[in-house]
């Protein structure tokens, strides 16, 4: 899974994993070709539009179960402390839903950005409570484990559907879609954005009017985000400038990574060579049906 070159940080070396572990389980990025905000709740949520495509790139997750019912997380992805980890939080969910004694320890080979709107987090989520349900033969359905893992983040359900979706509510209610399976360069400026401070931020707009599904290669739909993080992370202005001389640029989800669609491999390439060695990229083919999916059939 996945092309091109990344700089992502590596959480543990495949040498690190033991020969009795499971794996590897792709945790396949995604990219939001638009995102709409359409209004706020009256709990501070924000209602929203948004078409996810997955990408053939993401981080690889190991699994070596445990007999003592502890789970541990081998390493620790930098600035994250184990405990509030999202592969240890999921699995810890799904053994108090279930009550099963079985425990896991987690191998993350982690090459998805922290803060780059590309769903690492949330994605290292849904494939350990997809994975860990095969292993610990729970055999709970696909919808059953997307309720679980909307508790730990509004991305979780679209990583557990493994579908490219149209998606609206906060970002659960997905009607899948078929979409063109293009090329992408993901360019990352090596910033970290706080999607609670650019959903908090009183510039944002949040009236942006319903749609329906939109074709994202007629140039219809916008990133509402984009003009906040500009603003805040002269960085992603930058990168989100530089991608754009070369082709129609956006961000995805609340970034800092940026994104754009090319008719090959070859051509993303070809710019991707040109990216200043100051950032990092990849070049990833988009997919409808995400490599976790592919992987569990």
């Amino acid at each position: 899974m996945g092309v091109g070159r990344s700089h992502c940080p590596v959480a543990v070396s495949i040498t690190d994993v033991p020969a009795s572990a499971s794996g590897p389980w792709p945790a396949p990025a995604k990219l939001n070709l638009l995102l709409h905000i359409t209004g706020q709740r009256a709990d501070g949520y924000h209602e929203l539009q948004t078409l996810f495509q997955f990408l053939s790139f993401g981080d690889w997750l190991y699994f070596d179960l445990r007999k003592d019912g502890e789970v541990q997380l081998a390493g620790e992805p930098a600035g994250v402390p184990a405990a509030l980890d999202l592969c240890v939080r999921a699995a810890k969910l799904l053994q108090q839903a279930t009550g099963c004694s079985t425990g896991v320890t987690v191998y993350n080979d982690k090459r998805l950005p922290a803060g780059g709107g590309l769903g690492g987090g949330s994605s290292d989520a849904a494939t350990t409570l997809a994975v860990l349900n095969r292993l610990w033969e729970l055999d709970l359905s696909r919808a059953a484990l997307a309720e679980l893992g909307l508790s730990l983040g509004a991305d979780v359900p679209v990583f557990v559907h493994g579908e490219a979706a149209w998606a609206e509510g906060v970002g659960e209610i997905l009607t899948p879609v078929t979409l063109p399976e293009s090329w992408f360069l993901v360019l990352n400026p090596q910033v970290s954005v706080s999607t609670a401070d650019i959903f908090s931020d009183s510039g944002l707009t949040r009236d942006t009017p319903r749609t329906r599904i939109p074709d994202p290669l007629t140039g219809v739909g916008k990133n509402d985000c984009e003009e906040v993080v500009r603003r805040r992370y002269p960085e992603v202005a930058a990168a989100l400038d530089w991608l754009n001389a070369c082709a129609p640029a956006r961000m995805t989800g609340t970034g800092g990574c940026v994104f754009a669609a090319f008719e090959s491999e070859a051509a993303a390439n070809v710019v991707a060579g040109q990216v200043p060695v100051n950032w990092s990229s990849f070049v990833a083919r988009g997919v409808n049906l995400s490599p976790l999916r592919q992987a569990l059939v």
